[in-house]
């Protein structure tokens, strides 16, 4: 078998080019996997190639199989979905996902795969990384029957958490984003649509994922008293200023941050894994196809990618198909 791949690196912020690579041979206990599909996250992905990532966190924002530092080079990326072709007989044929870059080829220990349900399209599996953020949020959140809840930000993230409350029995769920454009995408996921002036209030919670100052000043106003923001956002070297005065005090709000690096306290019985298992479940649902916006060759991700990052390209996950044969 052909033992070199290719993979995307960013060799200089705002430059990306396709570079070969060696791969050994698998050991016992390994897998080699040929990819089928990988998804840009437009926000996280898009940031790294800009060169945003600030130096004190260079080691938070490590991906699990990332080659080289921030800002660059790097080989970055964490939604990767591929066929198993050599490995333990159990994997071989499957396909499976993987937090690995985009890459044609590549080698991990088995344990780092999970296998995707047959029930679930490969093309949709790519999303399995951004809804288990979205599961370990709304474990975060706690939502309750009956909850009013605001998800401000109609980016991936904003859109897949949306997309599992639309699930809950009784809540009143509203998708808010400044583009009007979302409200196809929020129809789509079975939610309600706002732009940010025209969004309901008086929510319990509220959801925050629009990266922006605006955003999360919109989240505190739309929370009735005792409401809480979940943050979601990433900021990257940016500095946010926040409306803590007025009345933030008054009516006793929460902001609590999540991050999908650490399982929630709430589910401190689960695991990495298990987190990952149920993304994949909830990956059945064919709505969820609404998140994926493009589609280009694995070739072409050094040209579409500042595209991305530039907005030129307005997705939500870009997904990147692979040649059959590498």
């Amino acid at each position: 078998m052909n033992r070199i791949a290719r993979a995307f690196w960013l060799s200089r912020p705002g430059l990306g080019e396709i570079r070969s690579v060696d791969l050994p041979e698998p050991a016992p206990g390994e897998v080699l996997v040929r990819s089928l599909y990988s998804g840009v996250s437009r926000g996280t992905e898009t940031l790294v190639f800009r060169g945003g990532v600030p130096e004190s966190q260079h080691a938070a924002m490590r991906a699990p199989f990332q080659e080289g530092d921030f800002p660059a080079p790097v080989k970055y990326g964490y939604l990767s979905v591929g066929l198993v072709e050599e490995g333990p007989d159990a994997l071989v044929g499957r396909t499976v996902f993987c937090l690995y870059p985009h890459q044609t080829r590549y080698v991990v220990p088995a344990s780092a795969v999970t296998v995707v349900p047959e029930n679930i399209p490969a093309e949709r599996a790519v999303l399995a990384g951004t809804v288990e953020t979205a599961v370990n949020a709304l474990w975060d959140a706690a939502p309750l029957v009956g909850d009013r809840i605001a998800v401000v930000g109609g980016g991936m993230v904003g859109c897949s958490v949306a997309a599992l409350l639309a699930r809950f029995p009784g809540v009143r769920v509203q998708l808010v984003d400044a583009d009007p454009a979302r409200a196809k995408t929020a129809e789509a996921l079975g939610v309600d649509f706002a732009l940010p002036a025209d969004a309901l209030g008086g929510c319990d919670l509220v959801v925050h994922a629009s990266a922006t100052e605006q955003g999360l000043a919109r989240a505190l106003e739309l929370l009735a008293a005792e409401g809480t923001v979940v943050e979601l956002s990433w900021y990257g070297d940016r500095k946010v200023g926040l409306p803590l005065g007025e009345a933030f005090h008054s009516r006793r709000l929460t902001i609590r941050s999540s991050q999908v690096g650490t399982v929630s306290p709430a589910r401190a019985n689960r695991s990495y894994a298990d987190r990952l298992a149920l993304a994949l479940d909830l990956l059945a649902d064919p709505a969820l196809d609404a998140l994926i916006t493009g589609e280009s060759t694995f070739e072409e991700l050094p040209e579409v990618m500042p595209r991305l990052a530039s907005g030129e390209i307005p997705a939500l996950c870009h997904r990147v198909r692979y040649p059959e044969t590498v």
